[in-house]
C-alpha cells in the first residue's frame, strides 16, 4: 500500500447570523479549516485537518498551498503505515536521513507554525488510513482505550452577566453536562467585568457543576491575578490560557501565585514546547490541539509527557470533524486524559462536515468503534464549501 495523492482545501462554513457570537476575536461569521484528503493506491481514503488561526475563522490559503505543493508531494509513494517516520521526515526536512541515522531531531528552521500545522493534517489522515487498512479504530492502534465513553464538558459562554447563566444552563440541559466553560478576558471591558460574569454563572449553575474559564491568552500576569482574586470564591476548575503563550515564565509565575489550576497549550506545537511548560511548572493541564500541535503522533507523545509530570491532558478540540475525532482517539488512549471539549458554539465544521452524528448524553461522549477515525466526509460537501482560489 502506497500513498497515491494528497489534496488539501480551505473549507469555510458560514455560521447563520442568529448563532454567531462575539468575543476577543470579534464577530465570527464563518468556521474555517484546512481539510486534507489522502488516498492510497488501493483506494483507501484518510481525512485530516490542519489549523493556523485563533478561534474558528482565519486565512487558510497559505497552509493549503504548503500542503499541496510542499508537504503532500513528499508523502506520495510512501507507505502510510510508516506514520512516525513520515512525521519525523517532514519535521526534519532536508536533514531527515541524517536525523534518522543519528537518532535525534535536526529540524528545519521553519519548524513551528504552518509547518507543524501541515504535518498535523497529514498525520491525522495517515492514522485514519492505517486504522481502515487494518479494520480497527485508531485508539486500538494507540494501545487501547480506557473506556467506551468519556466525560465531556460544554465549551462556549460569551453572554453578558444577565444572560450567561441562562446560556450555560442551556448547555447542561442539552447534554447532561457536569462541566461547562465560558470565555473571559479582553472580550470584557475589565477584569472586574469578567469576574462579574463568572460570579453570575456560578450562581446560576450552582456548586455541583464544574466551571472553567478561558481568557484566550488576553490577560497580563497582573490583570490575571486581579481576576483570579475576584473569583476566588467561585471554585473554578481551571483558568485556561490566562496570558500569552509567548510568556511561559509569566505563566509559571501566575500558577505559583493563584489557587486556580492553569490549563494551556492550544497555541503550542510539538512535545518540545510542552516540555518547556512542564519543566517551568507553568501549567496543571496540557491542551494540545491535534490540528496544530503535531497530529495524533505528537499529541500522544505530549500525553506521555503529561503523565510523566503528573499533569492532566484535555486536548483543545474547538475544531472541525477530523481534528475532533482525532482528539477522541487521543483521549481514549492516553492515561493522562480526563475530559473532552465539546463545542456548543455554532460549529458546522463538526456537525455538517461529518456524516456521523456527534452527540453527548449524560455528560458523556461515545468513542468511535469503527475503523480509522470513525468518520466519513462527503466529497460534495468539501467541494460546496471549499474556498476557490
Amino acid at each position: 500500500m502506497r500513498v497515491k495523492s494528497v489534496q488539501a482545501w480551505w473549507v469555510q462554513f458560514p455560521i447563520e447570523s442568529q448563532r454567531q457570537h462575539v468575543s476577543d476575536f470579534g464577530r465570527l461569521t464563518t468556521f474555517d479549516a484546512a481539510i486534507v484528503r489522502v488516498e492510497t493506491d488501493d483506494g483507501l481514503i484518510g481525512w485530516g485537518e490542519g489549523k493556523n488561526a485563533a478561534g474558528s475563522a482565519g486565512f487558510y490559503g497559505t497552509l493549503v498551498h504548503m500542503i499541496n505543493t510542499e508537504f503532500g508531494p513528499k508523502v506520495v509513494d510512501r507507505d502510510p503505515a510508516d506514520v512516525t517516520y513520515i512525521w519525523e521526515d517532514l519535521y526534519n526536512g532536508v536533514r531527515a536521513e541524517k536525523a534518522r541515522s543519528h537518532g535525534h531531531s535536526m529540524p528545519d528552521l521553519a519548524r513551528r507554525g504552518l509547518s507543524v500545522a501541515a504535518i498535523s493534517a497529514i498525520d491525522i489522515a495517515l492514522w485514519d488510513i492505517l486504522g481502515k487498512s487494518q479494520g480497527v479504530p485508531v485508539w486500538k492502534l494507540l494501545g487501547g482505550r480506557k473506556a467506551d465513553r468519556l466525560p465531556a464538558y460544554a465549551s462556549g459562554g460569551w453572554e453578558n452577566p444577565e444572560r450567561i447563566g441562562e446560556q450555560l444552563t442551556s448547555y447542561i440541559d442539552y447534554g447532561g453536562f457536569n462541566a461547562v466553560k465560558m470565555r473571559v478576558g479582553a472580550m470584557d471591558a475589565s477584569p472586574h467585568a469578567s469576574a462579574e460574569r463568572v460570579r453570575a454563572a456560578r450562581r446560576a449553575i450552582g456548586p455541583d457543576v464544574e466551571l472553567m474559564v478561558d481568557a484566550h491568552g488576553t490577560f497580563t500576569v497582573g490583570t490575571a491575578r486581579r481576576f483570579a482574586e475576584m473569583v476566588r470564591d467561585c471554585d473554578l476548575a481551571w483558568f485556561e490560557e490566562p496570558i500569552s503563550g509567548d510568556d511561559k515564565q509569566g505563566m509559571a509565575e501566575l500558577r505559583a501565585s493563584i489557587p486556580i489550576p492553569i490549563a494551556a497549550g492550544e497555541s503550542e506545537a510539538t512535545r518540545f514546547d510542552f516540555r518547556e511548560l512542564a519543566t517551568l511548572r507553568a501549567v496543571d493541564i496540557f491542551q494540545p490541539d491535534p490540528g496544530y500541535a503535531g497530529g495524533i503522533t505528537e499529541c500522544m507523545r505530549i500525553g506521555t509527557l503529561a503523565s510523566t509530570f503528573n499533569l492532566g491532558l484535555a486536548p483543545h478540540l474547538w475544531a472541525g470533524a477530523p481534528c475532533f475525532f482525532a482528539g477522541l482517539h487521543i483521549c481514549a488512549a492516553s492515561p493522562a486524559s480526563f475530559t473532552v471539549e465539546f463545542s456548543l458554539g455554532a460549529n458546522p465544521m463538526i456537525h455538517d462536515l461529518a456524516k456521523e452524528t456527534v452527540a453527548v448524553s449524560d455528560g458523556m461522549i461515545q468513542i468511535p468503534d469503527t475503523p480509522g477515525l470513525g468518520l466519513n466526509i462527503s466529497d460534495k460537501t468539501i467541494r460546496d464549501f471549499a474556498v476557490q482560489g
